[in-house]
């Protein structure tokens, strides 16, 4: 069985993960998580035998600030985010978790749901095994992993029911098998 620990320790193998992490709580983002592909695409780099940054083409962040819903404050964060990254080979995104209802639809073609926090965000990722999230804490890296751990190291990808875009799954999915030949995607 995988442990939390197992998928920080292999996580931070990207040395862009730890650098981001160090940084987050000097941003002033609330509810601010690492997510995304740069979390389980190191993991499935490092079991593949690759350097843990590669395919990453960008490093995802998630806040969740519903005092200001606006484009122009979500700008500002990315601005913020470019500067504190600059020189570092990497591009950093965010998105306001708080706002995303107010975009998705429009530009996915499905309706989503107003959220009341990150984590929540991370539910809704197209790929089920991929939900996850690191938050810095005082005590260490914090993840957030609502459906554990063994499909991600198992290589198993599955539609997501809280996100069931299902031409978009197979699609991402598709994309991460050209990359990662072992993983199988589940009907």
């Amino acid at each position: 069985m995988v442990s939390p620990d197992d998928f920080i320790r292999d996580a931070l193998q990207n040395s862009h993960n730890q650098r981001i992490l160090r940084q987050l709580p000097t941003l002033g983002l609330p509810d601010a998580w690492l997510v995304a592909g740069c979390l389980f695409q190191t993991v499935w780099n490092v079991r593949s035998g690759q350097p843990p940054d590669a395919h990453i083409k960008d490093y995802d962040l998630f806040y969740f600030d519903p005092t200001d819903l606006s484009e122009a404050a979500e700008t500002e964060v990315n601005a913020r985010l470019q500067s504190c990254f600059a020189g570092q080979g990497i591009t950093v995104e965010a998105k306001n978790q708080a706002r995303v209802h107010t975009w998705y639809e429009d530009f996915f073609g499905f309706p989503y749901p107003a959220l009341n926090s990150s984590r929540e965000g991370i539910d809704r990722f197209l790929v089920l095994c991929t939900c996850v999230g690191l938050k810095a804490a005082d005590s260490g890296p914090e993840l957030y992993a609502p459906n554990g751990l063994g499909d991600l190291y198992r290589g198993r990808l599955s539609p997501n029911p809280m996100c069931n875009h299902l031409l978009l799954f197979k699609n991402k999915a598709k994309a991460y098998q050209e990359r990662w030949s072992w993983l199988q995607i589940q009907p």
